[in-house]
């Protein structure tokens, strides 16, 4: 299940892999192995997060999500919250001054109504600063994939929907207008989606490492897309 293999030193994606998520597990586990409050592995895990972003579009990926906050991850203890808060609120602030020399398309994705006014605000200006860039990248926060199907069918019950089909719930998803992940990457040793991109992932590929968030690398990254390679996909044919 852990498998690793040797990749090439040149990797560059074609049309297969046109979409990658990343579960970033692990950012607290990095913290208190070393010693250190675990709300250090967050910020250690937000500098892994831009690293790998600015990665995966160099080498032709054209959407990338990442997990960054659930829904239920607010069961976790205050202190910690509030440092992924601030690491969140930082993110856009960064985001504000960096975007014009990025190519990255931001939308953020999740229940964003339990986040105050302000916060809202910075998201849709971002959102809307960002809209023509070339490489999308979604930020999944207060996110559940059960919540966002929920969402969807009262979306559509709201429009007079009486019969739906999944055309309609795909067009009502937070990623609506993108394609599915086909390559979905967990970091931090635990098999499981965690209730991410429950509709989404429906054909997605999983790839599963020991390696915790915030010392995932490029090298990483490689290791995963070839193994992306190395399987065939059948979509429940032969």
């Amino acid at each position: 299940m852990f498998r690793k293999k040797q990749p090439k030193q040149e990797i560059h994606v074609d049309e297969r892999l046109q979409h990658i998520a990343f579960i970033m597990d692990g950012n607290g586990r990095w913290a208190q192995r070393r010693g250190m409050p675990r709300e250090l592995g967050h910020s250690q895990g937000a500098a892994t997060f831009r690293k790998i972003g600015r990665y995966c579009e160099k080498i032709g990926i054209k959407y990338m999500t990442v997990y960054a906050f659930s829904t239920e991850n607010w069961k976790r203890p205050q202190k910690e919250i509030d440092a992924i808060m601030k690491i969140f609120d930082e993110f856009m602030e960064d985001a504000f001054r960096e975007m014009y020399d990025d190519n990255v398309k931001v939308r953020f994705i999740g229940n964003l109504s339990i986040f105050p006014e302000s916060v809202r605000e910075k998201m849709a200006k971002i959102e809307r600063e960002t809209a023509e860039k070339p490489f999308s990248l979604n930020v999944a926060v207060n996110y559940g994939g059960r919540e966002e199907i929920v969402h969807a069918c009262n979306a559509l019950i709201a429009e007079g929907k009486t019969n739906v089909n999944e055309a309609d719930i795909s067009d009502h998803i937070y990623t609506f207008g993108q394609p599915d992940p086909d390559l979905i990457v967990r970091t931090g040793g635990d098999i499981r989606t965690s209730n991410f991109l429950l509709w989404q992932s429906a054909y997605a590929e999983y790839y599963f490492t020991k390696t915790l968030w915030p010392d995932y690398s490029e090298k990483d990254v490689n290791e995963a897309v070839e193994e992306f390679y190395s399987r065939k996909r059948r979509y429940g044919g032969v």
